[in-house]
């Protein structure tokens, strides 16, 4: 920490990593102290354009750096285990992106460093942090749709150009379930809970010369008998979305990340029986932000200056990674799973 102000290091600098380091710069007690990239022309276009006093090619410098508070992990999802672990063990705290890891397996490995070191790991699991998604857990914490019975979202974004560089993303280990539609899992296990079992289809017909499946379609039973289901796609030929529905005994909310209005729909209760019209929804403004990651950023540095808990703990990053490896397990063998969290 130098003057009161955490001193803070982004690994990676792909435009999601600069979003991070914007967020850093934005926040009031935080410095942007260093990023950290293989590639010079982003290292160097992120140097120059944000003033960063250090730049390296190799993440261990920050490792060993006594002056470093904390650390952003914005690197290719294979990375995030070893980098995470080796900042928690030097004593610095993390924010890693989304997903956690590709494995459970790993993902217990970040979580013992953890609890080794004492220090504080968040995940990245971002539409916690978008303004529809935040605004549709509200309202249906406020019983605004009575109680629900059905929930589903998407993750449909297609990934003809979207292969990462060095083409990172289109690796076996990485299914496109687990690296995109990780987003819808979470949001829903965020709103519904924790499911117990799921059954999943998957396919491979767009992306093929891509070595995992590019659609998969996952029931998930959640707690008290809700029914939910995620639909993934990296090889869709649409725009971007991740529209999402919210069915409850009085109501329901149609929302995404990507316009910005919402719909609601409520039981008039005025009416005679209690059970007037619904058919005509209300027409709620939102705020687009589909990747707010300053408010994210804003989250883990006031934790930090805090002393408080991590916003996202990492537990909530291993079961969404448990619950998107369970489903591809039943994509994978045509069998219901149930889903077992880990526990440490």
């Amino acid at each position: 920490m130098t003057d009161n102000k955490l001193n803070i290091v982004v690994i990676g600098c792909s435009p999601m990593a600069r979003r991070h380091m914007e967020g850093v710069c934005a926040h009031g007690q935080a410095v942007l102290y260093g990023v950290c990239d293989i590639h010079d022309d982003v290292l160097l276009d992120a140097r120059d354009a944000l003033q960063v006093p250090r730049i390296t090619h190799d993440y261990m410098d920050f490792v060993r750096d006594p002056a470093v508070d904390a650390a952003i992990i914005v690197t290719p999802d294979p990375l995030h285990g070893e980098m995470t672990a080796a900042f928690l063990r030097a004593g610095k705290d993390v924010l890693c992106e989304k997903p956690m890891a590709l494995s459970v397996e790993e993902c217990v490995e970040m979580m013992q460093a953890e609890k080794e070191t004492g220090r504080r790991l968040m995940i990245g699991q971002i539409c916690r942090f978008t303004p529809a998604f935040r605004q549709a857990r509200d309202l249906i914490r406020s019983g605004a749709i009575g109680e629900l019975f059905f929930v589903e979202s998407e993750y449909a974004h297609n990934y003809d150009h979207a292969r990462g560089r060095d083409d990172w993303r289109v690796i076996p280990e990485r299914d496109g379930f687990i690296g995109g539609a990780c987003h819808a899992v979470d949001l829903l296990r965020w709103i519904a809970g924790d499911p117990v079992e799921t059954f999943a289809y998957a396919n491979h017909k767009c992306l093929t010369d891509w070595p995992t499946n590019d659609c998969t379609v996952a029931l998930f039973k959640f707690p008290g008998d809700v029914a939910g289901k995620v639909f993934g796609s990296i090889g869709c030929r649409r725009s971007y979305t991740m529209r999402s529905v919210f069915y409850g005994t009085e109501g329901t909310i149609i929302c995404d990340n990507t316009s910005d209005t919402m719909q609601l729909f409520q039981i008039d209760k005025t009416a005679p029986d209690g059970k007037g019209d619904f058919t005509t929804p209300s027409i709620l403004p939102v705020n687009v932000d589909n990747h707010n990651a300053a408010s994210e950023i804003e989250f883990f540095l006031n934790a930090l200056l805090a002393g408080g808990e991590m916003p996202v703990k990492s537990m909530e990053g291993a079961k969404t990674v448990t619950a998107c490896r369970a489903a591809i397990q039943s994509a994978a063998t045509g069998q219901p799973v149930r889903i077992e969290y880990p526990e440490i």
